[in-house]
């Protein structure tokens, strides 16, 4: 999913995020060493994260990957916290977003569908609105919040090193 506002295509007040492809469990250094993957701990699961941070990786997002293992997912990362909408535009599979603010979990949307319009401005934007003032947001595969019991208001740890 990619940030967006309607208006204009620069990360501001409304945002909508797109896909990138997820990186293996472990990252390998320069020096022959494996290095830890960032994670996000929610309850009792543990979800390695992709980072998107530019505005170039914000934008791209999770856009045209056809699947992701249930245990990864990516972080958007909103330093210092802005109000964004996400979108489906160009992403092809379901997906739980979780809209972040000072460690826990403000808002979560379920089963995300696809936007299949060639028209990005056909597309829902979530929350929508003027959008939601917040400093991550973790997108995961449709579901995951229900198969893994995540809730609204829950406590999110992100080890992001």
């Amino acid at each position: 999913m990619r940030i967006k506002a309607r208006t204009w295509r620069f990360l501001t007040v409304g945002a909508v995020v797109t896909t990138a492809f997820l990186a293996p469990p472990l990252i390998q250094c320069a020096a022959g060493v494996d290095a830890k993957m960032p994670t996000a701990k929610i309850g009792d699961n543990l979800i390695k994260l992709e980072i998107a941070a530019s505005t170039q990786e914000i934008e791209h997002g999770l856009m045209y990957r056809t699947s992701m293992p249930e245990d990864q997912g990516m972080v958007f990362l909103f330093h210092p916290p802005q109000k964004i909408n996400f979108w489906m535009y160009h992403t092809l599979i379901p997906l739980d977003m979780l809209f972040i603010k000072d460690g826990k979990i403000a808002k979560i949307f379920h089963d995300v569908p696809p936007c299949k319009s060639e028209k990005e401005t056909d597309c829902p934007l979530y929350p929508g609105g003027k959008g939601m003032e917040v400093s991550e947001v973790v997108e995961l595969n449709g579901g995951y919040a229900h198969r893994h019991n995540v809730k609204e208001g829950e406590k999110i740890e992100l080890d992001l090193q």
